[in-house]
């Protein structure tokens, strides 16, 4: 149930972007619905899964209200399939679903909860989320759940090294983990980082392409030609700021 379908995200005019940090191991991607990774950061998935580095997915919902034309209970297990599908492509294997409800995520203790239990169980260096301000830098209106999601996914990177913030984490095995030296958010308005996309460019197309019932949904254009162009635009506009060189963007947030 992404927002990013309007267009290039709106970048705030700044200084270059810097490369992303290299030096870690492994990754986790929480984000709030079956394909909001998809319209920004995948090509960066494939980059890294191809140098050998472990991505596990988070999704707070399956997305399931996220297509008029389906009930729920119908829509849900077709989008995590297309979720699954999807992070296949780009070398994910390990997609876990934390089961809140898709158009009413509410950030606070539960959420913050239920994604530092998930940091505490995958022990990542690097943490990736998606937009969590108000706009996608302008006009366009974010959406509630990637607001709650981002913003408690910031949260809850601190919240999984602390014992004495959910003590009950600790009572289900999940050892705190303050590990996590960086939160990158995708598709930001302020970004500060970027990866190469050129090597990943094709199997992010290729990964948002299996997102198909929601994309057919979404737009009568070919669902290709949807996926190449809004991808190759968005990596395109950030090479002005990269040298040159098409990349996706992250708002990096060291801790």
């Amino acid at each position: 149930m992404s927002d990013q379908e309007s267009g290039p995200t709106s970048r705030q005019e700044a200084g270059p972007l810097r490369p992303m940090p290299e030096d870690w191991r492994r990754a986790l991607v929480v984000v709030a619905h079956p394909d909001d990774l998809e319209y920004g950061g995948s090509a960066a998935v494939a980059a890294w899964t191809d140098a050998g580095r472990e991505v596990v997915y988070v999704l707070a919902t399956r997305g399931e209200a996220g297509i008029a034309t389906l009930a729920p209970d119908v829509c849900a297990p077709l989008r995590e399939a297309e979720q699954r599908a999807s992070a296949r492509v780009v070398g994910v294997s390990q997609v876990e679903f934390l089961d809140h409800r898709d158009g009413v995520v509410e950030y606070g203790t539960a959420l913050r909860r239920d994604i530092a239990a998930a940091i505490r169980r995958h022990r990542p260096e690097l943490v990736v989320t998606l937009n969590h301000r108000d706009t996608w830098g302008g006009v366009a209106w974010n959406t509630p759940d990637h607001v709650a999601v981002g913003r408690a996914t910031l949260d809850a990177a601190a919240d999984a090294g602390n014992r004495w913030i959910f003590p009950e984490l600790v009572e289900q095995g999940l050892e705190p983990w303050d590990g996590v030296r960086w939160v990158a958010v995708a598709s930001s308005p302020e970004p500060t980082h970027a990866v190469d996309a050129t090597p990943g460019l094709e199997r992010a197309v290729h990964s948002l392409l299996e997102h198909r019932t929601y994309i057919e949904a979404l737009t009568d254009e070919d669902p290709e030609t949807y996926c190449r162009a809004f991808l190759t635009g968005n990596a395109r506009a950030a090479s002005e700021r990269f040298g040159g060189v098409p990349a996706v963007t992250f708002e990096l947030f060291p801790r």
